[in-house]
């Protein structure tokens, strides 16, 4: 009987510790198995000569825009030209009423001939020292002041003809026929533009200044400012302008209420296509020779930083982070945390983790990254 029971226990304890055999070598198969490495796609590291552009709300403004005013006080007998209407310079704009002023003239001419009679009836007794030549000193005083006040009615009733200063285009008229309009009139007659070329208002914040500067070759801010690039123009509806602009003048000086630098460019218009008032798109070309690039896809953020899972030692996935230089379409152009040659995981970055390890699946490079293309952020 004890030996039975013996037996029982010896065979008990066998099949408890085959029992725990099988459990440890299911567990270290799970584990196996769960460290089992999955395929992702890779791709190694290269360098582009690739052009991305810098862009900047800009206003449009004629190279000329001369305000006309009325130069003395009257009613607008007559508007001689219509909105946007071509002019040359001298030619007439407005006609105002100027009998008032005519009949000054009568009166002053009346003034002038009177005092040219005083003159003259005193001269031959001068020379006869029959008067001194003091009186006749006075008259001669009289008669110049006389003419003076002559040609000052005769220049006012020409003021009368409103005329234009350039040559250009009519804008808005606020006025018409029977309003009262004087030099002293806030709001001008109207406004005639230069559009043959236009200038272009644009402004940039202080690091994209200084970082502009920098790169343009030359050593005075002159210089620099001759070797700027050719500048584009996004119309309103989306249509790049098919004329390049050059940047003309940079102020050079911060703006302490804006943070920002202003510049203007110009830009020929030789189909008047822009006016007065536009707005659009200024895009400055950057161009990156031999750049570090890779596909924003292949990019992952944490903490507001952007890193890369590159392929480490071993197949294992290793993060490293990146320093941004620009954005060019759908890639980064990078200054630091990746180098040319080094091999990244291209996709599926958010399931993985440092040290997971993966089998790598090469892929070629523009799979990934589609064509690039001239664009602007």
């Amino acid at each position: 009987m004890k030996k039975t029971l013996k037996y029982i226990s010896l065979f008990a304890g066998i099949l408890f510790l085959v029992s725990c055999g099988d459990d440890k070598q299911a567990q270290q198969q799970g584990q196996a198995q769960a460290q089992q490495a999955k395929p992702f796609p890779v791709i190694t590291v290269p360098t582009k000569t690739l052009t991305g552009y810098n862009s900047y709300p800009t206003s449009i403004e004629g190279i000329v825009n001369s305000e006309v005013r009325a130069k003395v006080q009257g009613y607008i007998q007559e508007v001689l030209v219509d909105e946007g209407e071509k002019v040359r310079k001298g030619q007439p704009l407005f006609k105002l009423e100027t009998q008032s002023l005519s009949q000054d003239a009568a009166a002053g001419k009346a003034n002038v001939n009177a005092a040219q009679v005083e003159v003259d009836k005193l001269k031959p007794l001068v020379e006869k020292n029959i008067i001194s030549n003091v009186q006749l000193e006075t008259a001669k005083a009289k008669l110049q002041q006389a003419k003076s006040n002559y040609q000052s009615i005769n220049a006012n009733i020409n003021y009368g003809t409103v005329k234009s200063s350039v040559d250009g285009f009519v804008g808005s008229i606020p006025y018409r026929q029977g309003a009262l309009v004087g030099p002293s009139d806030q709001t001008f007659l109207t406004t005639v533009s230069d559009i043959s070329k236009v200038y272009a208002y644009f402004s940039m914040n202080e690091t994209d200044y200084l970082s502009f500067i920098q790169t343009t070759k030359g050593k005075t801010l002159q210089e620099k400012v001759n070797n700027f690039p050719e500048v584009s123009l996004v119309l309103t509806n989306g249509s790049t302008y098919e004329q390049k602009g050059k940047i003309q003048t940079v102020t050079g000086q911060i703006d302490k209420t804006t943070g920002t630098v202003s510049f203007r460019a110009i830009f020929d218009n030789p189909n008047q296509l822009l006016t007065n008032g536009n707005s659009g798109i200024i895009k400055i070309p950057q161009t990156y020779e031999n750049a570090v690039v890779i596909p924003q896809t292949s990019t992952f953020e944490q903490q507001g930083q952007v890193l890369v899972f590159k392929v480490g030692k071993n197949n294992k996935a290793e993060s490293s982070v990146l320093s941004i230089k620009d954005e060019v379409g759908n890639l980064y152009v990078v200054e630091d945390g990746i180098e040319e040659g080094e091999k990244i995981i291209a996709k599926g970055v958010g399931k993985l983790r440092n040290g997971t390890p993966i089998a790598p699946q090469e892929t070629p490079f523009d799979s990934i990254a589609k064509p690039i293309k001239k664009v602007f952020k």
